[in-house]
């Protein structure tokens, strides 16, 4: 059972989530707006956080990227605001997955379980790993789910750390998007190729050097670190 937080304006749409959820044994805590989310953050930190954007004191995007700045919660957008760039925004700010309204209340305890499950259900030990390129060393933890270059923490999300676990253990191998959707975010729904993307450009971005994650063009991606 996880502890979370649906931040939503619409009172409907909030009862609805949190029914669906409570069937499934998570325990809610349901917020109209920012204000009373913030105040309850300060007091008790959620598993998980289904945010919408457009609330009555302020904007969900925002309150979302000032939030993973200093806390790793794992986060879904649930919004009418559909666009292309409007998913990207989510992806790009850290989310772990982005809805669509009007949702299935059952597709959306689903994707619950996918993000709960790649952020805190067991996953394969392996010692800690080094990895060097262009004179920077990385190295990651399973154990401690910690990545540091040169001796400094990188912030992570959930769905960074997973995406540079599996690439960086598949030994210099060429993995695809499908295989990464699945691995590492275990989505199955259509039009989430660009999300793979969106997650690399974010990995890429905070480990310094692009060249550390290769794109094979038309087929995916490989981890150009050297083990040491």
């Amino acid at each position: 059972m996880a502890h979370i937080y649906v931040v939503e304006d619409n009172e409907s749409i909030r009862e609805a989530v949190t029914g669906y959820l409570q069937l499934a044994d998570h325990e809610v805590s349901g917020f109209g707006n920012l204000t009373s989310a913030k105040a309850s953050l300060e007091e008790r930190k959620p598993d998980l956080i289904l945010l919408d954007v457009m609330l009555p004191d302020g904007d969900g995007f925002i309150f979302a990227k000032e939030l993973l700045s200093t806390q790793s919660i794992p986060i879904i957008f649930m919004s009418a605001r559909e666009s292309e760039s409007d998913r990207i925004t989510g992806f790009e700010i850290g989310a772990d997955d982005y809805i669509v309204k009007p949702f299935s209340p059952k597709e959306l305890v689903l994707r619950v379980a996918a993000v709960l499950k790649r952020t805190s259900g067991p996953s394969i030990k392996v010692s800690s790993r080094s990895w060097v390129l262009e004179g920077h060393k990385l190295t990651t933890d399973e154990d401690s789910h910690k990545a540091t270059l040169d001796d400094e923490m990188l912030k992570l999300t959930a769905a960074e750390w997973k995406i540079l676990l599996y690439l960086s253990s598949n030994g210099g191998a060429v993995v695809t998007r499908e295989q990464i959707l699945d691995r590492c975010l275990e989505y199955s729904f259509e039009g989430y190729d660009r999300t793979v993307d969106t997650h690399i450009k974010n990995l890429r971005s905070k480990l310094g050097l692009p060249a550390w994650i290769e794109t094979v063009r038309g087929y995916g991606y490989r981890f150009a670190g050297e083990s040491v």
